[in-house]
């Protein structure tokens, strides 16, 4: 498919949608994006739903060993999202598609974070077991790698992932707006109302 005939068909997807009901969307995601920035450790609302999947992941990826299952936390924190554009792409709802890839970056700040604090380990940590059962992923994840020394570093790249990945989101659906906001009412939408 040529980018003419893709941007044709995000056209006709915005015609006779309402963007007064995505903007308060728009609004937090961009809101999110500031606060990362000025703040690379916010823990903003939707640090909850990221640390419940990221939980989820260890049991997730348990079947594959310890490795696996320790990483499992973080890459699962980043396949939900990767799932939701797919999913959201196959239902042709492009604005959720832009929503996911903020969601996407969120995780990334919150994975940098921890990835940081690998060496000083100061972070509280968290385990569906209580207290006594919880490891500092990235610690154990960086010894066993002989990279321990680079969490900063590393965290940097991890980090620069989640504002490209928070500002496409914040971009696609400030971009998506604006055609929803300039085709208003200028075509019908298929069926006869106007989508929320």
């Amino acid at each position: 498919m040529g980018i003419g005939v893709w941007l044709e068909e995000l056209r006709l997807w915005c015609a006779g949608r309402r963007w007064t009901t995505r903007l308060p969307i728009l609004v937090w995601m961009s809101y999110l994006l500031v606060r990362h920035l000025a703040d690379p450790e916010y823990q903003g609302l939707i640090k909850p739903l990221n640390l419940g999947i990221h939980e989820l992941g260890h049991f997730v990826f348990m079947p594959f060993g310890e490795f696996l299952s320790v990483l499992g936390g973080s890459l699962f924190q980043l396949l939900v999202p990767v799932i939701s554009i797919f999913m959201f792409w196959r239902q042709a709802d492009f604005f959720a598609i832009a929503f996911a890839l903020g969601w996407l970056g969120t995780n990334f700040f919150d994975i940098a974070t921890y990835i940081g604090d690998a060496q000083a380990m100061a972070l509280p940590l968290v385990s569906p077991f209580g207290g006594e059962g919880a490891i500092h992923d990235w610690n154990y994840l960086l010894t066993r790698l002989d990279r321990l020394e680079a969490c900063r570093g590393i965290a940097g790249a991890v980090r620069f992932t989640g504002v490209f990945f928070l500002l496409a989101g914040v971009a696609a659906g400030g971009w998506l707006l604006w055609w929803m906001f300039r085709q208003r009412r200028s075509e019908p939408v298929e069926g006869g109302f106007e989508e929320l």
